[in-house]
């Protein structure tokens, strides 16, 4: 038999409310506050927070807070990454980020569904599907990337876009739902 911690990181339908998830997001969230709380200029114990937060990172990860996460033990983040103010990653599933990545302020990355059918909505189960994200990739303020989504290396996603489905490598995508609007010559 699966824990709800193994069903959750493999796609199928999990309890949220178990006493473990719960126990692991109530440590999350209290780093997040904490992390939020450091003056600015308080480098070296906001990098040792953020690397209890989010163990699996490269060099040179900076996030300006506020910064919010539901686990942060699912994210996977390269080197030299840079978030802007306001930034959300809903990690019930795995989200990978590549190295050399910029994220405006604003942006929100979720990993958890929701059944669409109420009946089922109202047993209280979620899923997940995880984001990975490439190398070298630049999202705009206030975007909101959805479950399940791939975006390749080298592109770039327009400021307030709403990303629903894959990105291909060196593509600019921008709207809502975000669409390749060209491919950015290397």
């Amino acid at each position: 038999m699966s824990t709800e911690k193994e069903k959750m990181l493999s796609g199928a339908r999990y309890t949220p409310a178990d006493p473990e998830l719960r126990a692991m997001s109530t440590l999350a969230h209290r780093r997040c506050q904490e992390y939020n709380r450091y003056d600015a200029a308080e480098y070296e114990a906001k990098a040792s927070l953020l690397k209890q937060l989010i163990p699996h990172q490269g060099k040179d990860l900076y996030i300006e807070a506020p910064f919010f996460c539901d686990y942060g033990v699912n994210i996977a983040i390269g080197d030299h990454v840079f978030f802007n103010f306001n930034c959300t990653i809903l990690d019930t599933m795995r989200v990978t980020i590549g190295h050399h990545c910029m994220f405006g302020p604003g942006v929100q990355i979720y990993t958890p569904l929701h059944p669409m059918k109420a009946a089922e909505r109202n047993t209280g189960l979620e899923y997940a599907q995880e984001v990975t994200i490439g190398d070298n990739v630049w999202v705009g303020g206030n975007v909101t990337i959805l479950p399940g989504v791939h975006i390749g290396n080298n592109c770039v996603i327009g400021a307030g876009s709403v990303v629903t489905k894959d990105v291909p490598p060196d593509s600019f995508a921008a709207g809502n739902p975000a669409r390749v609007i060209r491919t950015i010559q290397q």
